[in-house]
């Protein structure tokens, strides 16, 4: 009967269900947004490994415009930091030093490719970082220890210079020198959080960087970038391998006892409770945009529960008086709201499922609806049909089976 009724009068139920359906979209399309957002940067951090612990300048949990000065006064991790915690740690499962350093041309017979980037790293690199390979092989330790001119290419450039052929055995051409592929990294795919873009990246060993650039001196790295990490052995703690590397580095760095230290030392957990508030503020926007419009849908909900009463007076009146108990009225005109409120939001989860599958498709970020969100939908749904149906429900339900007839 209640869906009859809402068959019947076409007009009024689309209007209802309009203000329902945008109500339900804005609170669904931005917690997807939002959870979308979270689930990307953190899918970039995962890349950093959780493991693993950072030695930097700085931590990353602060602005770095507050302690400018105070940063920029200290030194980078440098290779007497690497070769001090590679040598002493007894809680580090391997231990990496990587040195970056863009814009450089690769060519390969008549192709070529700029903007790639290139990287030297110590030969725990790959241990900590899990990299793949699609095809190669990775640096053995002599041709690292012998500044080898061998590379391992990331899948674009491998791409942009061989096209479909393979690239294993072939020679390229960057700094002035002929390298040898030897490697090429499985494809990583687009995304927007990707700190290391690895498709773009000509990796060689750090002593073979070396020849080109001022590779692991506490000031001289003004054309590049460096990260010095540990990762910490199985059974053991972030925690306890940080109080070691606090003492391995101060040792190294000959820093007193009571002298403040000239460096910190992050992990990945830090990034994620940096963007933490800034997750739940949108969430917090999305949640109050969303209730203002379910609020405007409820009233049209509600006022049109209470035409709808008011034109079934006497078919009220009849069904009381052939028996009809109150909760059985009730129930109806419940019902009839609750159906049109879950019609409604059905309507707002599949224009978000569509917005989703088109960002998904059309840009490098991904989104994602989530079974969770498509629970609160309908659970949204739900609770504001019972709330925009209760009043007119009761009407319903109290009314006299004699006035009703006459009405």
């Amino acid at each position: 009967m209640a869906s009859s009724q809402l068959w019947s009068n076409k007009l009024r139920t689309l209007l209802s269900l309009l203000g329902i359906s945008i109500g339900i979209f804005c609170i669904i399309a931005v917690l997807s947004a939002v959870d979308s957002l979270e689930k990307n940067i953190l899918n970039g951090f995962s890349e950093l490994g959780s493991d693993v612990v950072y030695v930097e300048k700085q931590p990353w949990t602060e602005d770095p415009g507050e302690n400018f000065w105070k940063y920029l006064k200290r030194p980078d991790p440098d290779l007497k930091d690497f070769e001090a915690i590679k040598k002493k740690s007894k809680l580090a499962e391997h231990v990496a030093y990587c040195y970056f350093a863009g814009g450089s041309t690769m060519k390969y017979k008549n192709n070529s490719i700029q903007g790639g980037f290139m990287m030297g790293s110590t030969p725990d690199y790959a241990d900590i970082q899990d990299i793949e390979l699609s095809e190669g092989r990775f640096l053995t330790f002599s041709e690292y220890q012998n500044a080898r001119d061998l590379v391992i290419i990331g899948h674009t450039i491998k791409k942009e210079l061989f096209g479909e052929q393979g690239a294993t055995g072939k020679e390229i051409k960057m700094l002035g020198r002929k390298f040898k592929v030897i490697g090429v990294i499985k494809e990583e795919g687009e995304n927007l959080f990707n700190f290391i873009q690895f498709d773009e990246v000509a990796w060689v060993g750090l002593k073979a960087m070396s020849k080109f650039y001022q590779v692991g001196k506490p000031y001289g790295n003004q054309n590049g970038g460096q990260l010095l990490m540990a990762q910490a052995k199985e059974g053991h703690t972030l925690d306890e391998l940080k109080d070691e590397l606090t003492g391995i580095v101060r040792g190294a760095r000959r820093l007193r006892p009571f002298e403040e230290r000239n460096f910190d030392l992050n992990e990945i957990t830090m990034l994620g409770d940096a963007i933490a508030p800034v997750i739940s503020v949108l969430n917090i926007a999305g949640i109050v945009i969303g209730i203002f419009s379910l609020i405007v849908g409820m009233i049209s909900v509600a006022n049109i529960m209470f035409v709808s009463v008011k034109e079934r007076t006497g078919m009220i009146g009849v069904k009381k008086a052939l028996g009809a108990r109150k909760f059985f009225i009730l129930t109806e005109f419940l019902l009839e709201s609750v159906f049109l409120c879950l019609v409604g939001g059905a309507i707002g989860l599949g224009l978000v499922y569509l917005i989703v599958i088109a960002i998904t498709a059309a840009t490098p970020f991904q989104m994602w609806l989530s079974p969770l969100n498509i629970i609160i939908g309908a659970t949204v749904s739900i609770t504001v049909g019972i709330l925009a149906g209760m009043i007119p429900a009761y009407n319903a339900s109290k009314l006299d089976p004699v006035e009703a007839m006459r009405g």
